[in-house]
């Protein structure tokens, strides 16, 4: 790993700790209770996609939160630069993460071939 990756690392995971506290500081209920689920940013820091947990939110609630976080973008960016006394920070760019519901239908799956695998097992012992 590179001394530049490494420095990448280090200002997503301090996002990932800053960006909910800028949320919290923010009088919207639509933004206040959204979960930072992973940050990455761009090769040379000046963009990060900011990804969120999509959990108690419906589609519309979703699209009405990212309109209003692409708002409030530059307040959540300046909140982060005098968090850390950073010079610049980048430019967030908020999606949804639906990986966890990928993730979930897929165990799913791995619980329904696994009950049939058993259910086909029971009854070969008892023929």
């Amino acid at each position: 790993m590179t001394h530049e990756e490494i420095k990448r690392h280090r200002v997503e995971s301090i996002l990932r700790e800053i960006i909910p506290e800028a949320f919290g500081t923010l009088d919207d209920e639509r933004i206040n209770g959204l979960t930072v689920t992973d940050v990455v940013c761009s090769k040379g820091r000046y963009d990060a996609k900011v990804y969120l947990d999509t959990s108690f939110l419906t589609e519309k609630e979703q699209g009405e939160a990212l309109k209003q976080l692409r708002t409030v973008a530059g307040y959540i960016q300046n909140h982060c630069k005098q968090a850390e006394g950073w010079f610049k920070a980048p430019c967030f760019k908020f999606e949804f993460d639906h990986q966890l519901e990928k993730v979930s239908r897929i165990e799913d799956l791995f619980k329904q071939i696994e009950g049939r695998k058993s259910k086909k097992e029971d009854d070969q012992n008892e023929s």
